[in-house]
């Protein structure tokens, strides 16, 4: 980390420029012709999900991207990027993409797809940057993830993918081939730590899907219960059964350095999920804010120090 910077970092976006320039302007960032620049002593962090379900989404790429290019922001991948890169990608045995292209993938990337021109120059130009996006950033001080730092996996995708030069064809194609590690790993960090229902047991996201596997809040620890370690659109709660994780789950209390996640669909007014662990995704993609979190080297996380814009 460099000395003395502080960082903004920004939570997903999914297509929303106008939330996301009503935030830069809430902070001081100012809009010149080669693109936003941060205040002094400042740069912003986005923590991926740029694409999908928003009326923006080019526009959202070209404003991170110049900062990026410019030295006033970093960015990680989402799994929103990842899932964009391997839905174009075709398989080295010719059956098909990375991504199948069935109807349900189909529909989740249809609005991205109408924006860029699928097949487009500009779509493969946003792909091609995508890839150069890291899967997490350790600045020292803090960590950046879009969903879960797990030691493990964070080891294996920092020595696969450091970011900066395209993400490499060997990994890539084996992050898509379900049960490797590669697989395990990218899952964990883009996704975050999921567990199976008891059987019987379903619940629905907050696209109305319904799921036999619920996403959980790993920062908690393992000494939790399923109905605490859930996370579920309100009124789910209670569905669930109070039975112990268990040994086997690998959620962990985070006791050394802050991390910032994004992914998560919080709801309602921003908080803490813990002294040193912020989710900044509060549903930005819909009728939610979005969210930053204004950082200045502290190791104890305060709920003062967020930003909001866009309700």
């Amino acid at each position: 980390m460099k000395k003395n910077l502080a960082y903004d970092l920004i939570g997903d976006i999914h297509g929303q420029a106008g939330k996301l320039q009503a935030l830069l302007s809430a902070m001081g960032y100012v809009e010149t012709a080669s693109g936003w620049e941060a205040p002094p002593g400042r740069q912003a962090i986005f923590v991926g999900d740029l694409s999908d379900r928003g009326p923006e989404q080019v526009r959202v790429v070209q404003i991170v991207r110049s900062m990026v290019d410019n030295g006033q922001a970093l960015a990680i991948m989402g799994n929103h990027e990842f899932n964009a890169i391997g839905f174009a990608t075709p398989r080295r045995d010719g059956a098909g993409f990375l991504r199948e292209h069935s109807a349900e993938k189909r529909a989740q990337h249809a609005e991205f797809l109408a924006q860029v021109g699928e097949g487009s120059a500009l779509h493969h130009e946003i792909l091609d940057w995508f890839r150069t996006l890291p899967l997490c950033l350790d600045l020292g001080e803090l960590r950046v993830v879009h969903a879960w730092w797990h030691e493990p996996y964070v080891e294996l995708v920092r020595s696969r993918h450091p970011g900066g030069a395209p993400m490499e064809e060997d990994f890539l194609h084996a992050a898509f081939t379900k049960g490797t590690d590669e697989w395990h790993a990218v899952e964990g960090i883009a996704k975050g730590l999921e567990v199976r229902l008891p059987d019987g047991l379903f619940v629905h996201d907050h696209a109305g899907v319904r799921r036999h596997d619920v996403r959980t809040r790993w920062w908690l620890g393992s000494d939790v219960t399923l109905q605490e370690a859930a996370i579920l659109t309100a009124g789910q709660q209670g569905e669930l059964p109070a039975q112990p994780m268990g040994g086997a789950y690998a959620g962990r209390t985070v006791d050394d350095v802050p991390v910032f996640i994004g992914h998560y669909w919080m709801q309602g007014r921003p908080v803490l999920q813990a002294p040193k662990v912020a989710c900044l995704d509060w549903s930005a993609a819909g009728d939610g804010p979005l969210v930053a979190y204004r950082w200045d080297g502290e190791q104890v996380l305060s709920d003062d120090k967020w930003v909001t814009a866009g309700v």
